[in-house]
């Protein structure tokens, strides 16, 4: 099978959740047989031939992202009735070159990794006999949803809550129309798919988790040294989700756990660290690292990894990739949404801020638990979320449509 895959940006590094998906899905359809080329955006500063992508392959496409003023955000806003994510990465000259090479080759599958990419899968739709796949990380109108209910019990965010509020119903038509449109729709967890399945109108709608290649997070020593008590986050830090946890965790949960455990520190590790988190690098105990090559050494250095996410959908590939580095998790019930009851089981979770400091000092304070809930939570993802086990549950979706 010819698969083209249609990417927000080139999924190597695989440094966000995104990308390590498509990363993941490109390299197993590529083991499993399968012919790959890729079109992306991107920014030029690294050659895509460079890559591992190369290996994984047939050809790789790329054009610079459009470059879109907060002017026209806010035309948008005023005067369309699209949502703004689907206006983010619109570019006629990504358009033109997607047409063309619909017209130069015949393609079986023509796939549309996130809802960023998915405005152009409506605009092909007469342009070609291949079959359409919207694969949803999220489910978005959702996502934004619960946004707009954790911004608007704080009056500094009622601005932010107002966005939100204008986007739900925004975003809940532009899934819809996906849904309707594409052949085959992919969500990441059964709570998306229970969402999704209400807009598809009977469209085939499989489940394929996030995944990890966990071969890669066996390393037993780190070549970085955070101390006796570290704590560590990671994720793409200009992020809402991931914004909103880090705040919530150093303002109402670290000081409770640093009460307890004195010597404590947070590493926030991950790209792009928002504005709204810099006056946290006053306090000594606090470490934002920004980008860096690989989250594996921190995550290896870690005596306790923290999930404290409020909002979002989907399968949360940084706890998949924590736990696959040998981590003691603490996590709350919305990060640990979409994994399975044997995942659940090797973490803790808490959802009150006091209970996550209660469970975090608990595990700082004894490492032979720490060490046995990394070993149950290490053996749990290599079985259920390796990619290994994954993409045969993609090659069946794709059977679902006819195609082999």
């Amino acid at each position: 099978m010819h698969i083209l895959m249609v990417t927000a940006s080139l999924p190597y590094p695989p440094a966000s959740g995104g990308a390590l998906r498509t990363y993941g899905i490109l390299r197993g359809l590529h083991e499993a047989g399968h012919k790959i080329t890729l079109l992306s955006f991107h920014d030029g500063e690294i050659s895509p031939e460079a890559t591992p992508l190369a290996n994984y392959c047939q050809s790789i496409h790329t054009l610079p992202p459009p470059q879109r003023t907060s002017k026209d955000r806010l035309r948008d806003l005023l005067l369309s009735n699209e949502p703004d994510i689907a206006k983010r990465l619109y570019s006629d000259a990504f358009s033109w070159q997607l047409r063309a090479m619909l017209a130069e080759n015949n393609y079986d599958l023509v796939q549309f990794e996130g809802i960023e990419i998915a405005p152009y899968l409506p605009l092909i739709r007469q342009h070609t006999q291949a079959r359409l796949c919207y694969d949803a990380f999220n489910a978005e109108a959702e996502l934004q949803r619960i946004i707009f209910h954790i911004d608007r019990k704080e009056i500094r965010r009622w601005p932010a809550a107002l966005y939100s509020r204008m986007q739900v119903g925004r975003i809940a038509r532009f899934e819809k129309q996906l849904c309707q449109t594409a052949d085959l729709v992919l969500a990441v967890s059964q709570e998306d798919a229970a969402i999704l399945q209400t807009m598809s109108n009977g469209k085939p709608l499989h489940i394929v988790p996030n995944g990890i290649f966990t071969e890669q997070y066996t390393e037993t020593t780190s070549s970085v040294t955070l101390g006796e008590y570290a704590i560590v986050f990671t994720g793409k830090m200009d992020y809402r989700p991931n914004v909103d946890a880090m705040l919530w965790f150093t303002e109402e949960i670290l000081p409770l756990i640093r009460n307890k455990v004195p010597q404590a520190t947070l590493t926030i590790v991950g790209q792009k660290p928002h504005p709204r988190l810099s006056a946290l690098q006053k306090q000594k105990h606090i470490t934002i690292t920004g980008w860096v090559e690989s989250v594996k050494p921190y995550l290896k250095a870690a005596k306790v990894y923290v999930a404290p996410l409020r909002m979002g959908s989907g399968t949360r590939l940084k706890i998949l990739e924590a736990m696959a580095s040998e981590c003691a998790v603490v996590a709350t019930s919305t990060a640990a949404a979409g994994l399975n009851a044997e995942l659940k089981s090797a973490l803790v979770l808490a959802d009150r801020a006091q209970d996550v400091a209660q469970s975090t000092v608990r595990l700082l304070e004894n490492p032979e638990h720490r060490q046995t809930l990394g070993r149950n939570a290490q053996i749990a993802v290599r079985k259920h979320y390796d990619w290994s086990a994954l993409i045969p549950r993609l090659i069946a979706a794709y059977k679902d449509i006819g195609l082999e």
